[in-house]
């Protein structure tokens, strides 16, 4: 058993310690349940548990999430369009969010998937001093889709 000031008092019954913990005011928690003998100690459980979510909402608001943006093109995407996407693009990219760049393809467009394909290196090349290729364009049913991370600051 653990007293409140956390020195160590050694084995004793439940019953002594349930009345010591009576005694102080405090709460009688087990700590470690699989130890032989179990450890328990002395405590304001109340107060133990309402640290406990604290500490854990200051973690939560620490965390930063990983925002995904995606921008479609299609194969024949006009040069004015690809430049405005482009610009949302890096846009993005300086907010430092994740983006998923993809090409969809409808009926015979499938036939030139190469189109997509140049459109994806375009994109890369143009972007290249503020963007790095997290995943290498690649195919999947009608969609090819790369995706572009924020270059690190140096």
């Amino acid at each position: 058993m653990i007293d409140q000031d956390n020195k160590q008092v050694g084995v004793m019954s439940t019953r002594d310690a349930m009345q010591r913990a009576e005694e102080v005011g405090l709460d009688l928690v087990e700590v470690s349940p699989n130890a032989k003998p179990p450890v328990c100690k002395i405590m304001d459980y109340g107060k133990y548990q309402y640290e406990r979510n604290k500490r854990a909402r200051e973690a939560r608001k620490k965390q930063t999430k990983v925002v995904m943006k995606e921008m479609q093109f299609r194969p024949d995407t006009a040069e004015h369009d690809y430049q405005f996407k482009k610009r949302h693009v890096a846009d993005f990219l300086a907010h430092g969010w994740k983006v998923r760049a993809t090409v969809r393809f409808k009926g015979r467009e499938m036939l030139h998937t190469d189109l997509g394909r140049n459109m994806l290196a375009r994109l890369r090349d143009d972007l290249a001093e503020v963007a790095e290729v997290e995943q290498r364009p690649r195919m999947e049913t009608r969609v090819m889709s790369m995706i572009l991370t924020p270059k690190p600051p140096s």
